[in-house]
């Protein structure tokens, strides 16, 4: 990030958490070696409801930018409100990609369905298969390249963001 362009007040979503930056810099003494550095303040429901509880200096996370108005929209619309945790049940290394299967809660399981969307750790994914409150995602090499997503591993815990076209079309159904 061009730490010029980091403004206090600005939203970074961080591994799906939006959050807002309180201060921000750059560190390290010559231009190629400068690090790019920003602070950001976590309310307690934050910390409750998600994974930056376990965050520590070193962490990796995933990174996104506000969206700008005019900018592509790339995948389905994220809106960097976390709604809980999924966990990593089980790992399958493929040829190039790898196949997770998580777990969820069944209040959050009700929003996720086959070929629809999902956001984990902040990243836009196309949901494989749904069986209760557990569900799949295959990852391709490229998402498993520029992400923190090689990472994963059984029982790993990852944020989610259920589909907001999903959450506004339950909340209607509700309303009948």
């Amino acid at each position: 990030y061009d730490q010029t362009t980091i403004a206090d007040g600005a939203s970074i979503a961080c591994n799906g958490v939006c959050l807002t930056v309180v201060a921000s810099g750059v560190a390290g003494g010559k231009e190629s070696s400068q690090k790019t550095w920003f602070e950001v303040d976590a309310a307690a429901e934050t910390l409750a409801l998600t994974t930056a509880k376990h965050w520590k200096l070193g962490t990796r996370l995933n990174l996104e930018r506000a969206l700008k108005i005019g900018d592509e929209l790339g995948g389905h619309i994220v809106a960097g409100h976390a709604d809980g945790i999924a966990t990593i049940v089980k790992r399958d290394d493929l040829p190039d990609m790898a196949r997770f299967e998580l777990r969820t809660t069944r209040e959050l399981a009700r929003f996720i369905a086959a070929k629809g969307s999902i956001t984990l750790d902040g990243v836009s994914l196309t949901v494989n298969t749904v069986d209760d409150v557990t569900f799949s995602v295959l990852i391709i090499p490229h998402t498993l390249s520029v992400t923190t997503l090689n990472g994963w591993k059984a029982g790993s815990e990852v944020n989610i963001e259920v589909d907001l076209m999903a959450r506004y079309a339950a909340r209607l159904s509700e309303m009948k």
